[in-house]
């Protein structure tokens, strides 16, 4: 990868308490995976920053490196990698998620 993307990568995670690495946008998702999660932010009314991976090739390829995880969706808060979908989804049914933006002061509707 190189420092022109993963500075753009780093940028959107350093400037977004709560980004999401996803094919397609919140109004318009690209596949099933990016819909479930862009759907749990939604139902816990979080405000967060959306990067459409399929408008730039590099991204969508550097970010599997960035953080060391094949799939896309990728979800970010306060800088701190959480997962894709799977794993976002488990810890939106235990709690888990709630638990995330509770401790690093996000506010979402409890």
């Amino acid at each position: 990868m190189d420092d022109q993307t993963k500075n753009a990568i780093q940028d959107q995670i350093n400037n977004n308490e709560v980004c999401l690495f996803m094919k397609g946008t919140p109004e318009a998702p690209q596949c099933g995976f990016s819909m479930a999660v862009t759907n749990m932010l939604k139902i816990l009314e979080v405000n967060y920053k959306s990067v459409n991976v399929l408008e730039n090739q590099s991204i969508r390829e550097g970010i599997k490196i960035f953080s060391d995880w094949p799939t896309i969706p990728q979800l970010y808060v306060k800088k701190e990698f959480i997962g894709g979908c799977d794993i976002v989804k488990e810890m939106f049914e235990n709690g888990e998620l709630k638990k995330v933006f509770e401790d690093k002061g996000i506010e979402y509707k409890k």
